[in-house]
């Protein structure tokens, strides 16, 4: 049987509650912007996940991490994502056509120095997904060319960035996948590798970025184009960097310390059946 809380347990609880209040009563009080409210929510939902796994700790109990659930879209995006690391590598260079929407990845073997730990790695630059505008869809001529068109949208950046990039630097692999199933895999493609080049890792964001008038949104060029310039609209001298390069090149030296790549296909699935240990 386990032990009644001793009067230090209660101490630490009770401190725990005022704390939580003092939050909420601040939260509530205090006026932020839409960037500033993501923000903070991220930091609430990542206490609460510490909270959980203290929890289990101490639960004397053992209690598994999560329930297996085979619909779940988070489930069907892991195996989807195990799917598309089967496929081979393509050269990005080469880019043949095919039919079909679904989910991709980029991969990087290069010389730019800032990209060093990825060359010779299985973890991708850039992971995305292309969905059909047809929601009824079930084949791939069905689905249309819509992986094909947005590979040969990132080749064409990337081949405007030539001063800094090599085109026959990159490969990807493209796994097309049942119409509504694309973003589940892409989330998880993107927790697990964490791209160095998606938006959602806050490195080196902007290679879907479109070429909008800086007179008219304000833009700030996006770190992809202070690293690679070349596209037109992101040479502007009314753009300013959104971060500077000693930024960038501190950012992904951190980045790489915390999350070093995979460097062989064995590790990404290790790294995915210990994504689905329960304990």
């Amino acid at each position: 049987m386990s032990k009644a809380p001793t009067s230090g347990h209660k101490a630490l609880i009770e401190k725990l509650r005022k704390d939580f209040a003092d939050l909420a009563s601040q939260a509530r009080s205090t006026e932020l912007t839409q960037h500033g409210q993501r923000k903070f929510n991220e930091e609430i939902k990542k206490a609460a996940e510490e909270l959980n796994v203290l929890l289990c700790e101490l639960d004397p109990i053992k209690r598994p991490i999560a329930i297996f659930d085979p619909g779940n879209p988070r489930t069907i995006g892991f195996f989807i994502a195990l799917a598309l690391t089967a496929q081979p590598r393509q050269p990005l260079a080469d880019l043949k056509e095919f039919y079909g929407s679904g989910v991709y990845a980029i991969y990087y073997r290069g010389n730019f120095n800032l990209y060093a730990p990825l060359r010779g790695a299985e973890t991708p630059i850039y992971v995305g997904q292309a969905r059909t505008g047809n929601e009824h869809a079930q084949t791939p001529v069905e689905q249309g060319i819509r992986l094909l068109a947005r590979l040969n949208e990132h080749r064409k950046n990337i081949l405007r960035a030539s001063a800094t990039l090599d085109i026959n630097d990159f490969d990807y692999r493209a796994l097309v996948v049942q119409t509504g199933w694309e973003t589940g895999a892409e989330d998880y493609l993107i927790r697990l590798f964490k791209p160095i080049w998606n938006s959602e890792t806050k490195l080196v964001y902007g290679l879907g970025k479109h070429g909008d008038s800086a007179e008219t949104r304000r833009n700030k060029r996006s770190p992809w184009d202070t690293l690679h310039s070349g596209r037109e609209w992101a040479g502007a001298d009314a753009i300013v960097d959104a971060k500077s390069l000693q930024t960038i090149a501190a950012e992904l030296t951190e980045h790489f310390a915390k999350v070093p790549p995979y460097r062989t296909v064995n590790d990404v699935l290790a790294g995915f059946i210990q994504a689905l240990r329960q304990i």
